[in-house]
């Protein structure tokens, strides 16, 4: 008897990736080749996206282009929100501003958005910027699910401890929203009743690598209901080293390939994570894309 070529339904799938204000590791900076590799390694419901430019002419290759609008071109089928931590005048003739964020584009149907900044606490002597998590609630075949992408600071240690704690605060804060019970009238305009979804995805470049204690304090338990943030890929593969998502074509003497990115799940979504690979081989930026896949 031959087998069914029948399959079960699709896994949902999300790729969170840095991209360098879409520059590649040959110095090229092109959101078109971006959202071609997205589609070529993933063909992604969810795609989070860090360190995205808009009209920000003074980055190394570019010509102050708007990627959100580029991006959003590449993905006709998908809605998009877009955050940003920098917002500063931009140095062309014709004046203007440029931003610096994140953008998440889902063609699953997203409900409210919500902009976070997180905190910026001063710290003498280490070039930062200012820094967001895009939080956004889609329609899943499986209920609603919050997903939030984020980008910490790199060079400051005291930044990314307080930003690493406002991610807590603010997972916790959606999953008091979550357990709410709906109002009996709905509301209207900004009062309307939008979900705030519990079972969640945090994903970004955390700027930190497995081994930090930053790491563990992502995932410590929060001493009520809350569900834990659980890293996925040490879920999935309790056994292996995190695989190295920065540094892997674009190495200096001396350097050597790191983990600084991440998808955190909520306790409450390991029965339905599937599987989390990063792709090593394509050099359309300086870190590697990360894709999940989360059961039916």
């Amino acid at each position: 008897m031959a087998r069914s070529s029948v399959r079960g339904p699709r896994p949902m799938k999300l790729l969170s990736w840095n991209v360098q204000w879409c520059r590649g590791v040959d110095g090229r900076v092109d959101p078109v080749r971006i959202a071609r590799e997205a589609r070529r390694l993933a063909d992604p419901d969810v795609i989070c996206l860090q360190e995205v430019a808009q009209d920000l002419s003074t980055l190394a290759g570019s010509r102050g282009e708007d990627q959100v609008a580029a991006l959003a071109r590449e993905f006709p089928e998908y809605e998009h929100a877009f955050a940003w931590g920098v917002d500063v005048p931009d140095r062309r003739p014709r004046g203007g501003r440029g931003r610096f964020g994140n953008l998440i584009l889902s063609r699953l149907a997203i409900g409210r958005v919500l902009r976070h900044s997180l905190p910026w606490p001063a710290d003498p002597g280490a070039p930062s910027m200012p820094r967001v998590a895009l939080e956004v609630t889609v329609d899943t075949p499986f209920g609603a699910l919050r997903i939030v992408t984020t980008h910490l600071e790199y060079y400051s240690s005291a930044q990314r401890t307080a930003q690493v704690e406002r991610l807590r605060t603010l997972h916790a804060e959606a999953c008091a929203h979550a357990a709410m019970r709906a109002p009996a009238a709905p509301g209207e305009g900004p009062f309307a009743h939008l979900p705030r979804a519990a079972p969640a995805l945090v994903t970004g470049d955390f700027n930190l690598p497995p081994e930090d204690a930053l790491h563990a304090r992502v995932q410590e338990a929060f001493g009520d209901a809350t569900p834990r943030l659980i890293d996925a890929w040490s879920a999935l593969h309790p056994r292996d080293p995190h695989p190295a998502t920065m540094r892997l074509h674009d190495a200096e003497p001396g350097e050597t390939p790191l983990c600084y990115d991440y998808v955190f799940v909520s306790e409450d979504l390991l029965p339905r994570l599937a599987a989390l690979r990063i792709d090593a081989d394509t050099q359309a930026s300086d870190h590697q894309p990360l894709i999940v896949e989360l059961r039916p």
